[in-house]
């Protein structure tokens, strides 16, 4: 049995998420009727793991177990045809028969993007912010994420999970035009608990909340109920999947837009204001 990775971008807005559902429309679904179509006997598919309903992709990798060897180059070009334009695969190479795209990773790393302004051309890929983001307070509470922590409040359903300990190996917060870009990088991450750190950090850094309330529920994370930090989950819209690392690979490439969004323009004959001009809060449209 022929075993490929898969490496697929995709725009999860029309998606149910990752994992394939008999009553609701997924992206391995997709993904496996276009191999299908495409002459293919699909006998495993299988992502590096699940992306919530409405999570985009930038490279998400899978395992693809066939029924019989089929050249690789023609595959992903008929498979491609057959897929709607919203996914992508990028590349489909043999693998060795043990590849596993979930066992083999050894770190992931998610990207959000925080708009400082109302975009109506970025809507589907960024969460915007009404409130003036101070980026020294949110910097501050990122680097309190950092580390090893219990994110046993910051999960969907925790009692699933063999462990809600995670070490978060990085946390970058960066500024491109009127975007606010936070990458996380972790050998793994629970359910929601990106897209809940998130809440927590843009209404940090937009005074909603305060740095203590973060650091009390990381410290204590039977403290709080999960009920009040289940509400400052972010939305789907931001969050990308930016790439699944395996062991010899290279690292990640320096941290930049998805889809970028200028700084605000102030009429006619004003220039754009970079980041180096915009007062200390930033400004809103």
């Amino acid at each position: 049995m022929p075993t490929y990775r898969l490496d697929v971008e995709y725009e999860g807005t029309r998606y149910h998420g990752w994992q394939e559902q008999k009553n609701a429309r997924s992206v391995a679904g997709e993904l496996r009727g276009a191999l299908e179509q495409a002459g293919a006997e699909v006998a495993e598919l299988g992502g590096s793991g699940r992306t919530d309903a409405g999570v985009h992709a930038l490279r998400q990798t899978a395992h693809l177990r066939l029924r019989g060897q089929r050249p690789a180059d023609a595959l992903r070009e008929a498979a491609n045809d057959a897929l709607p334009q919203d996914i992508q695969i990028l590349g489909l190479w043999p693998a060795r028969p043990s590849f596993h795209a979930r066992h083999d990773a050894v770190a992931r790393s998610y990207v959000y993007q925080l708009s400082r302004r109302r975009t109506a051309l970025g809507k589907r890929w960024v969460w915007w912010i009404k409130a003036d983001l101070d980026l020294e307070r949110l910097r501050a509470a990122a680097e309190r994420v950092e580390g090893r922590h219990d994110f046993r409040l910051l999960c969907e359903r925790p009692a699933e999970q063999t462990s809600t300990i995670v070490v978060v190996d990085r946390l970058e917060v960066v500024e491109r035009g009127d975007l606010v870009l936070i990458r996380f990088v972790a050998s793994h991450f629970l359910w929601k608990m990106v897209r809940r750190l998130v809440g927590l950090l843009g209404r940090i850094g937009s005074g909603e909340l305060d740095l203590e309330f973060l650091e009390a529920l990381l410290a204590d994370p039977g403290g709080r109920s999960a009920e009040g930090a289940a509400r400052f989950t972010a939305p789907a819209s931001g969050l990308f999947l930016e790439r699944v690392l395996y062991p010899g690979e290279p690292g990640l490439a320096p941290l930049a837009a998805v889809l970028p969004v200028s700084s605000a323009w102030d009429g006619p004959g004003t220039p754009f204001l970079g980041s180096e001009q915009r007062p200390a809060r930033g400004r809103r449209l």
